[in-house]
């Protein structure tokens, strides 16, 4: 098949959550099908590292935009009923080169990845259409409008809520919508959107997120993930406050490595408590994961699958997660991973880690084990081309 594919983000390398899932659904589909990308880069830099991408793809189409036209697009749209996160991944030249592509090749499936990117095909009409919205956006900032203060809380309610409408509209003009999780998928089922819905789990490259045969820091806590993004400073900074002092009481050893590229000025303050190091942009955050004794995840605001939760497992190294970070992966609390949500009970899980070589043992060895039988991707490209196939035989019906 001839497949058009859309991302919000340009997909290589695939370092961050963005662009993990749409890559190695690329790279699958190639193998066997002519896929041609397109997609948004911000930066020269992200430009030039975008074109590693080619030897996974038949073509691809990349344009730039620059902050400030893409401010002004989420600015221009305030005041109407589109959301500003359309604005922000809107390229008038891409729309244009899409189109111009559409109009000399005969595709036979387009596959849009995040719906902010959906604008692009949504009234294209005769190819089987296909959007993945990994996660549900819209439930991201609605659930920041609960927990940030006026006014900043209003604007985040009015964009969730004009995004859940688009959403909506955008699922029903397409053959098959996906999500990452049963979670994910409940949620726009409850939109009810009158199309078909799915999900297929994100995967982790367990080949390359391996354990290591060097000694771990058995006092070495590490986290791992974009340190300019809110839901990460602010686990950081809550954890920081009201769980690393109940750990330093009864491990003065301890030691807490923050792995992540950006690193606000409220991140970088941390840096300045006993035994917390910001690292800010490194080559491999492997080398950090697989030193530690125990990864952590104490998000109080996540959507569908935690890459970081992967890996860390992937790489046999146990997980102390907050519930709501772990519904995203198919693991069993207690068996894969330890869940709090607590300062305390998060602290007491930690520290469980910590002072038991034999209990960490047994979760590193049982979460590398759930990773390789249920986290592979390749299971979960196997449930994507059964999803193709009825994506495909759905459109067929309708025309």
């Amino acid at each position: 098949m001839k497949i058009l594919f859309i991302c919000h983000r340009f997909p290589y390398p695939p370092n961050r959550g963005g662009k993990i899932r749409p890559f190695y659904m690329i790279k699958h589909l190639s193998d066997r099908h002519e896929v041609v990308v397109a997609s948004l880069v911000r930066s020269p830099e992200e430009g030039k590292s975008g074109e590693g991408l080619q030897p996974f793809c038949k073509r691809y189409i990349m344009e730039h935009v620059t902050a400030p036209a893409a401010l002004a697009r989420m600015l221009a749209r305030l005041p109407t009923a589109e959301p500003s996160s359309m604005g922000y991944f809107y390229s008038s030249r891409l729309a244009q080169r899409i189109s111009s592509t559409l109009a000399v090749v005969d595709f036979d499936l387009i596959i849009v990845h995040c719906s902010s990117v959906a604008q692009y095909v949504e009234d294209v009409r005769g190819i089987p259409k296909l959007l993945d919205f990994g996660d549900m956006d819209s439930q991201k900032w609605l659930t920041y409008a609960d927990i940030r203060r006026f006014p900043l809380s209003m604007g985040y309610r009015l964009e969730g809520s004009k995004l859940q409408r688009a959403e909506t509209r955008l699922a029903a003009k397409f053959d098959l919508c996906t999500c990452t999780t049963r979670a994910e998928k409940a949620t726009l089922d409850a939109f009810k959107a009158k199309t078909r819905t799915a999900w297929f789990p994100n995967g982790v490259n367990c080949d390359y997120f391996a354990p290591s045969t060097e000694a771990y820091d058995p006092n070495l806590l590490a986290f791992v993930g974009r340190m300019d993004y809110y839901p990460n400073v602010e686990s950081m900074r809550e954890f920081c406050e009201t769980t690393w002092p109940l750990i330093r009481a009864r491990n003065q050893q301890a030691k807490l490595v923050i792995v992540g590229a950006d690193p606000s000025r409220a991140v970088l303050k941390l840096g300045r408590l006993n035994g917390v190091e910001i690292t800010g942009t490194v080559s491999d955050v492997r080398q950090y994961v697989r030193r530690a004794a125990v990864c952590i995840a104490p998000l109080r605001i996540a959507r569908g699958t935690q890459n970081k939760i992967l890996e860390s497992l992937a790489m046999g190294v146990p997980v102390v997660s907050s519930r709501i970070a772990a519904t995203g992966v198919d693991a069993v609390p207690g068996e894969h991973l330890l869940t709090a949500d607590l300062s305390g009970e998060f602290a007491a899980a930690v520290l469980r880690v910590l002072s038991d070589r034999g209990e960490r043992r047994r979760l590193a060895e049982a979460g590398r084990e759930r990773m390789l039988s249920h986290h592979s991707w390749e299971a979960s490209m196997s449930r994507l081309d059964d999803l193709l196939r009825e994506c495909c035989r759905g459109a067929a019906t309708r025309i």
